[in-house]
């Protein structure tokens, strides 16, 4: 692992609010994209924000939304690789800004978020990307997630998942991001953990800084527990530890990951193998609660949504 000082070459001058460019990658949610936009377009933030609306695989159509001074939205299709990590890059290697961000269709900005995280990077230009806490909302019911840490390390993002660093969260200065830590994975399967793996690569030049109170609004809906996603996410977890080999220096974290795959091959069916990813991670820590999950699942003693769904009640992912 390389990090270097100052490595995301960000320095902005203090007097000025850099130009912020937010992609927003969208398909079919039209109701969802244009709060997502609105958010965007509210930022109490005194710099200007271009706002990229990247489309995939379906018409361009620019949402109704309420603009003013300092704010642009512009409409663009998915050029690159169908999918959200083609999505995301289409609309980074289009954008101006100094900085750039990201707010799912389905997500939103809070209002401080842009002026927050600016601040503290400008205040620490040895780090590599900002996160922050962010509101966790489900079936209506929202619990408000604060940042774990000050900054995140490479070490840190190995060990655990920390759900503050999220695609809705980050701010990235453009030139680290598409000079040095390197666009989205195109190639991670189905697009899966692709903020994670991308945020892996940034800590590897500099700590994540965050801002401790939530900035973003991060919504999950049950229309995403589907079980042909099972295949795509134990897929994606493969090319992961393949990618990181890292996580085999760190027990608990690779734990967690064997723990992940142990679920989705009990919800694929794969008894057998779920039971020994399971005990597999057990082995190297207690803590792995997905490994104990996957064994009741593969225990058919519950289903692997309802799992996933009382998970999601509490603020949690599997």
């Amino acid at each position: 692992m390389s990090q270097s000082p100052g490595a995301s070459h960000w320095r902005s001058d203090e007097q000025a609010w850099p130009l912020v460019t937010a992609v927003v990658p969208t398909k079919d949610r039209p109701q969802l994209l244009a709060r997502a936009v609105q958010s965007v377009i509210d930022q109490d933030y005194p710099g200007d924000i271009e706002c990229l609306v990247v489309f995939d695989g379906t018409e361009p159509i620019a949402p109704q939304v309420r603009t003013r001074a300092g704010r642009t939205v512009q409409v663009l299709v998915n050029n690159r690789t169908p999918g959200l990590a083609g999505n995301r890059n289409t609309g980074y290697l289009a954008g101006t800004g100094e900085l750039v961000g990201s707010c799912d269709d389905d997500d939103e900005w809070l209002p401080g978020k842009l002026r927050a995280q600016v601040a503290l990077l400008r205040e620490h230009p040895e780090a590599s990307a900002a996160a922050s806490g962010f509101v966790y909302s489900y079936r209506g019911k929202e619990i408000a997630r604060q940042a774990d840490k000050p900054a995140l390390t490479f070490a840190d993002l190995l060990n655990d998942r920390h759900l503050e660093a999220n695609a809705s969260t980050y701010l990235i200065p453009r030139s680290a991001l598409v000079d040095k830590i390197g666009l989205v994975d195109e190639k991670l399967p189905g697009g899966y953990a692709e903020d994670y793996e991308l945020l892996l690569r940034a800590a590897r030049f500099g700590p994540i800084v965050c801002v401790p109170e939530p900035q973003s609004r991060v919504y999950l809906h049950d229309s995403s527990f589907f079980a042909s996603r099972w295949q795509t996410i134990n897929d994606a977890l493969v090319y992961l530890l393949e990618r990181v080999p890292e996580f085999r220096q760190d027990p608990a974290g690779l734990a967690r990951i064997e723990g992940q795959l142990a679920f989705s091959q009990a919800a694929l069916g794969n008894r057998r193998q779920a039971a020994t990813y399971a005990l597999r991670s057990l082995r190297k820590s207690r803590r792995a609660r997905q490994s104990y999950a996957a064994l009741l699942v593969a225990g058919r003693l519950v289903s692997a949504d309802r799992v996933l769904a009382g998970a999601r009640r509490f603020g949690r992912g599997i």
